[in-house]
């Protein structure tokens, strides 16, 4: 993992780790509370923690929760808590933690002892119990995720060497790449015997989504080729080598295993915005399942008794880097209607390789009315849940469509997640027939980026699902 990606990573965590700290105080408080209140009905936990005593309004407790932020998080980053490996075990983080929780309680109650206070103990104590217990909770769930993830490949980074073999083989001894958590190499491609044409085909045959120059030779040509390739299609580039000039690429230095590259990326940075991203992602999908549930279950209904066949559409779509994945979609036309594409296929309004016909004769009645509501994309709710798109993103398209692409420009729309709405979907929607528009739409979204630019356009389309704009 490059050394920014750890450094944006670690913060997440620091302010993970400072929520749970305050929680981890204010349940000491409350458990050392309810003590009392057992305690004076003889149910207390035989007053071990002097749970009979009354204890301080929490007000007077503020200042020391206050300083267990600051104290928490330095011990932890003394201990190497944030500079573990991506994947430590238990044993490592319960040692580090363990440690740290002794002396941040120690700490405390030191400093009460020399504020000369007589605010319970037991607090501190229970704190330095809870916050371990919380902070531990939090490492597994964590651990559990990236485990889960690694197995289903959607965690590693797919990454392809080019270089010279002697070159190639030098850069996985000296990174180690064998051993790599979070990195899998795909292919190897020598940069001497093989065309720039045969790397670009390993780079659609494996969905690629990194590339890592390992050249310690001149072979800027060739090399240049590559890097141009990789942008054209938004997949990042780590050189162990010398800059070159790049037409839409932003290029910053950075470390990958403590040797520095350079990276070319003609994609939005991974930054704070991007786990906030995720993270609305996650939430929004929830939140909007659980409040649209009627009309899943009343469309599920109506598609049910209004033709014969099942209820939900499923599809092979090109998800990120173009990563096939099954795609939902309320069914919305007759069993047949992919063997009756090609007879349509003279009528297609769209200019490019999509398919897209006004009054398609396949829609069912109950189809045309959900189609009109965009009610038939609220299954993509559960993609989004499931990490293979984004709220926000250019539409995914069928993987046979983005197979005909003619431009290999136009597949960097496809170096981010795609989403149940974008710029397309409320700038006409249907109503935008050629499809170079609707990649400079995309491509426009991914190069200005931004985590506001999400929210603008989830609020600009709620208004054009509901007045049904460009629908069809």
């Amino acid at each position: 993992m490059l050394r920014r990606q750890q450094q944006v990573q670690s913060q997440m965590q620091r302010v993970l780790d400072t929520l749970l700290i305050v929680l981890s105080f204010w349940l000491a408080y409350q458990l050392r509370s309810s003590e009392q209140i057992l305690g004076q009905i003889g149910l207390g936990l035989l007053g071990i923690f002097g749970g009979t005593k009354e204890i301080e309004p929490l007000s007077e407790f503020y200042p020391y929760m206050l300083l267990t932020i600051p104290l928490s998080l330095v011990l932890l980053e003394s201990q190497g808590f944030y500079r573990r490996p991506i994947l430590a075990s238990r044993g490592l983080t319960a040692w580090q933690l363990t440690k740290a929780c002794f002396l941040i309680t120690t700490g405390l109650i030191l400093a009460a002892f020399l504020a000369k206070t007589s605010l319970a103990r037991a607090v501190f104590i229970l704190f330095g119990c809870i916050s371990f217990i919380v902070v531990f909770l939090k490492e597994e769930i964590l651990r559990r995720y990236l485990i889960y993830a690694m197995g289903e490949a959607g965690f590693r980074r797919r990454i392809i060497l080019v270089g010279t073999d002697e070159d190639v083989a030098q850069a996985e001894k000296d990174l180690k790449l064998g051993d790599a958590e979070d990195l899998e190499v795909v292919a190897r491609v020598d940069i001497n015997r093989q065309a720039v044409s045969d790397f670009v085909d390993l780079l659609h045959r494996h969905s690629a989504n990194g590339v890592l120059l390992a050249t310690r030779h001149s072979y800027f040509g060739s090399i240049e080729k590559v890097i141009q390739a990789c942008e054209i299609e938004g997949v990042e580039v780590w050189m162990l080598a010398n800059f070159f000039n790049t037409q839409i690429s932003r290029t910053t230095l950075d470390e990958l295993y403590g040797r520095p590259v350079v990276v070319f990326r003609s994609t939005p940075d991974f930054n704070w915005q991007a786990h906030v991203k995720q993270a609305m992602d996650l939430v929004g999908a929830l939140v909007a399942i659980l409040l649209f549930s009627p009309i899943l279950i009343g469309c599920m209904i109506a598609i049910r008794l209004g033709s014969p066949g099942p209820v939900f559409f499923r599809q092979q779509r090109s998800g990120l880097n173009g990563q096939p994945f099954t795609m939902y979609k309320f069914r919305t036309m007759v069993t047949d209607a992919e063997q009756r594409k090609d007879e349509l296929m003279a009528y297609n309004e769209m200019a490019g390789p999509v398919f897209k016909v006004t009054d398609d004769p396949r829609i069912t009645p109950i189809g045309r009315f959900l189609r009109r509501r965009s009610f038939d994309e609220l299954p993509q709710l559960f993609n989004v849940l499931k990490g293979e798109m984004s709220l926000v993103g250019p539409r995914p398209l069928p993987v046979d469509e983005t197979m005909q692409f003619d431009e290999l420009a136009h597949r960097r729309r496809l170096s981010v997640k795609p989403g149940l709405t974008c710029l397309w979907q409320i700038s006409g929607r249907n109503q935008v027939t050629d499809f170079k528009e609707w990649v400079r739409l995309d491509l426009e979204y991914i190069d200005s980026w931004t985590i506001w630019l999400d929210i603008k356009i989830l609020l600009k389309t709620v208004p054009v699902v509901v007045g049904g704009e460009g629908a069809k």
